[in-house]
């Protein structure tokens, strides 16, 4: 499923938030959102999401989003949020379930095909071993991943990530990037995430959309938009930048040089 935004624009008094934001990612395609914090990044994915108020529009294969009704949003856009409120009573596995109830209504008993998405994604994600456990006795990492897998059980056609590495270690940020990579090419998901490790942004998504204070500064291939002049500009980072084979960069931090050690 393609997705169209034009003129995105979000403003809090005298706060912009989004100012006049195009987005294009075609069908199964992946755009990997940038920016400092307060940039706009997780503003842009809720406006996507239906969940903020915007000037400007939002289509899905053509078709203006604000039409869609709740359970066919629902069934059509999961968001998996960066600080998600989880009920602490639940276990791992009856909270990733809640992703199933657009598939069987609010009233409806989990079936087999519900039960099978939940087992796969806890699977994938190694949470199955923590299926029994509720999750107000999870780690922040293990929170995070349960986020992510209830959002996958959903089986939606779009899926907004907003920061799903943030409390990761390496290993799982790798593993969980690498599931939604494989979904989006088995299913043909679109993707639209944040992330603040360039590295990892380079290296899967196939598009980048750079936000500095709410606006759009550049758009397209890692290469293109990962240069060392934005990356010190609109990050305020001194780092290197290296283009990789395949299209991808790698972005290494480097500690800037102090006055006293030019001397």
């Amino acid at each position: 499923m393609s997705l169209r935004a034009r003129g995105l624009s979000v403003s809090i008094g005298a706060a912009v938030l989004l100012d006049d934001v195009d987005l294009d990612v075609a069908s199964g395609g992946w755009t990997c959102v940038l920016g400092r914090n307060g940039a706009g990044k997780s503003t842009l994915l809720h406006v996507l999401a239906g969940l903020r108020r915007s000037t400007g529009t939002v289509e899905l294969d053509g078709r203006d989003a604000a039409s869609l009704r709740s359970r066919e949003r629902a069934l059509t856009l999961a968001l998996a949020p960066q600080s998600a409120t989880l009920p602490p009573w639940l276990t791992v596995h009856d909270y990733v379930l809640l992703g199933r109830t657009p598939h069987r209504g609010p009233l409806g008993a989990p079936g087999r095909r519900d039960r099978a998405a939940v087992a796969d994604v806890l699977g994938r994600l190694e949470l199955a071993p923590l299926a029994a456990r509720r999750v107000g006795t999870l780690s922040g990492g293990e929170r995070q991943r349960s986020v992510l897998a209830r959002a996958l059980a959903q089986e939606p056609r779009v899926l907004l990530l907003d920061e799903p590495t943030a409390a990761l270690d390496l290993g799982h940020a790798q593993e969980a990037l690498e599931l939604v990579d494989a979904l989006r090419r088995e299913r043909g998901l679109t993707v639209v995430s944040t992330l603040h490790d360039l590295t990892l942004a380079g290296q899967y998504a196939d598009e980048l959309l750079l936000l500095d204070a709410g606006r759009s500064v550049a758009s397209g291939p890692a290469a293109q938009v990962l240069t060392q002049e934005a990356v010190a500009r609109h990050l305020g980072a001194s780092a290197e930048v290296v283009a990789e084979l395949g299209g991808g960069v790698r972005v290494t931090p480097v500690r800037p040089v102090s006055p006293s050690l030019r001397a």
